[in-house]
């Protein structure tokens, strides 16, 4: 990913006040990177991280979903590396909301890319 990228800035600025125990300030630069997405690859990354800081279980697997919708139609390369994090982080909706398959589908679409899931 490229640094000097706006959306990709906001996302590491969001990631950083999220570690510092922000998590209004992370959902609000994330928010901020969504609305400043150009492009596909760019809202796939802002989706990515707007899934993390939703109210409802149903909201975060729209995000997560998105995400990869918006993924899928950027050119392989630019994306590529970022399926497997998409697949967990759709797994983990899935499961919360109670749909083991669809979650080991997706588990397995990312073990595939070389990332296991850890069972917490």
């Amino acid at each position: 990913m490229d640094p000097t990228n706006p959306v990709v800035q906001l996302c590491v600025q969001g990631t950083q006040a999220e570690y510092a125990g922000r998590p209004a300030e992370a959902a609000a630069l994330y928010r901020r990177a969504w609305e400043v997405a150009q492009d596909d690859y760019e809202a796939c990354i802002a989706a990515h991280y707007v899934a993390r800081f939703q109210a409802t279980p149903e909201e975060a697997l729209r995000w997560n979903l998105e995400a990869l919708r918006r993924a899928e139609a950027v050119d392989g390369e630019r994306v590529r590396d970022f399926f497997p994090s998409l697949y967990v982080n759709l797994g983990r909706a899935c499961e919360v909301l109670g749909r083991a398959a669809e979650a080991q589908r997706y588990y397995r679409l990312a073990e595939e890319l070389g990332l296991t899931h850890a069972e917490e």
